[in-house]
């Protein structure tokens, strides 16, 4: 039988052994305490970086997109070439008139000939026998479109024919391409494209639903450049129609 002492010892010793298994159970508790905020920590360290990263990473595709590439017309498309200068928007607002009076189904403009100006369904027939020496964008509106207005930064869905203005010869049309629409940025074409349909100066901005022919001097093309059919320090002739605008 054991004696009181023998009962204290083992009385001390099942105590110790209590207190051993508390302070083993306290320091696991507050090691899993601090691993689950340090990983709570890391999951919103990690989900601020992702936030950060998408935003600016999206902006700087933006910027990419629309600062550094010139899309053309189309894939082989002479009237928006990502090769020409691109277009500077105006500095001051274009005015809300057209270019000049609607005409009939055949008009006559500064030596140009548009049979079927009217018909937007048809691809425009022009010659031109022109002999003026131009240093300013000329143009007149065929069918005044009623919709939203272009401006010199908007990315329009049209359909064109592009003639040489000494003698009619055609050097590229979206109507023999397929008939579709074509897409691009009017910041990536050359400067009489972009201001002719998107307005400048005493040129008014083209609308949706419109039509438009558009005779532009060297300057306001290509210059002294040649480019594939049009040769350099040519003026050029774009029987324009504005499709839409926008994606």
């Amino acid at each position: 039988m054991p004696t009181n002492q023998q009962r204290r010892e083992a009385e001390r010793r099942r105590l110790q052994k209590e207190l051993e298994q508390r302070r083993e159970r306290e320091a696991a508790r507050k090691r899993l305490t601090l691993i689950v905020s340090i990983a709570g920590t890391l999951v919103l360290i990690a989900a601020v970086a992702i936030v950060i990263v998408a935003t600016t990473g999206g902006s700087d595709k933006k910027n990419n997109a629309g600062g550094n590439s010139k899309p053309s017309a189309s894939a082989g498309s002479t009237a928006a070439s990502s090769s020409s200068p691109a277009a500077q928007p105006p500095a001051a607002p274009a005015p809300t008139t057209p270019c000049a009076a609607p005409t009939g189904a055949t008009a006559a403009f500064k030596g140009v000939t548009i049979s079927g100006a009217t018909d937007l369904k048809k691809a425009p027939k022009v010659s031109s026998k022109g002999t003026d020496k131009l240093t300013t964008l000329l143009c007149q509106d065929l069918v005044v479109g009623k919709g939203k207005a272009a401006t010199p930064a908007s990315t329009v869905n049209v359909q064109y024919a592009g003639v040489l203005y000494s003698n009619g010869t055609a050097f590229d049309s979206s109507w023999s391409k397929g008939g579709k629409p074509v897409q691009f940025p009017l910041t990536g074409v050359v400067p009489g494209f972009t201001q002719g349909i998107g307005g400048a100066g005493k040129v008014a901005p083209m609308r949706v639903g419109g039509r438009r022919v558009m005779i532009l001097p060297p300057s306001l093309g290509y210059g002294a450049q040649a480019n594939g059919p049009i040769p350099a320090n040519s003026t050029l002739v774009f029987v324009v129609d504005l499709v839409s605008i926008g994606g």
